[in-house]
């Protein structure tokens, strides 16, 4: 469904992203993993269209992207959870569904919304409340159906656990894998490189740029390599 070659992005002068290679077939969960600054962020801006990409290509389901916009990406089907939800605070929890949903019909975006609500029904519970009352676990789970109304073809997760309690962070997970079964195609990136790597058919480890590892998700879990960098053991 997607496939990288060579790709790179700078800021200013400086380089963020060295000759990326990478590809997520459909239906996959693809996990990538890296420590802060190695530029995973980065990557998922340049596949949404909102980070220029100084040279390689982007392709999806056989289409050259590198240079379409970020709306006309979404309408393809790619759709990104930001880091840290940035969901609308003011806005009502359907308020901010709906604005994920710009790109249906109305029956289309009712429908999407009754998924969305039957995947996560405290959102139902509280679909008139500001979305800024939620709970950081609340947010993360309305930033994904925002995501979802827009019915992605490849889902790009920045983060998702980030800065919620353990607990909170296997119920993020929990939601991650049910969308996988579901069909969705997931691209992954999250510090928590074991919850990660677990959830994922295949991982790739990113440092300062460049791709250094690859491989199935088990199977990264067990290279040496990646488990004192990155699992802490």
């Amino acid at each position: 469904m997607l496939e990288i070659h060579a790709l790179e992005s700078h800021y200013g002068r400086i380089p963020a992203l060295k000759g990326i290679d990478l590809r997520v077939a459909e239906g996959e969960l693809v996990a990538l993993v890296g420590a802060n600054g190695a530029g995973k962020t980065t990557l998922l801006r340049a596949l949404s269209g909102v980070q220029r990409v100084s040279a390689g290509q982007v392709q999806f389901c056989g289409k050259d992207i590198t240079r379409a916009s970020s709306d006309a990406r979404v309408r393809l089907g790619i759709v990104q959870v930001p880091e840290g939800r940035l969901v609308f605070a003011p806005l009502s929890v359907e308020d901010n569904l709906r604005l994920g949903g710009y790109t249906r019909t109305r029956a289309e975006a009712g429908a999407a919304l009754e998924r969305v609500f039957a995947m996560f029904p405290v959102l139902r519970e509280r679909r008139r409340q500001p979305a800024g009352t939620l709970s950081g676990g609340q947010q993360q789970m309305l930033a994904m159906g925002r995501a979802m109304m827009a019915r992605p073809r490849l889902l790009l997760l920045d983060e998702p656990s980030m800065g919620l309690a353990p607990r909170l962070v296997e119920e993020i997970f929990s939601y991650i894998r049910a969308l996988k079964a579901s069909g969705t195609t997931i691209f992954l990136v999250d510090q928590n490189a074991h919850a990660a790597l677990a959830a994922a058919d295949r991982g790739y480890v990113l440092e300062t740029g460049r791709i250094v590892h690859a491989g199935g998700g088990a199977q990264l879990l067990e290279d040496g390599q990646v488990q004192k960098a990155y699992l802490g053991i």
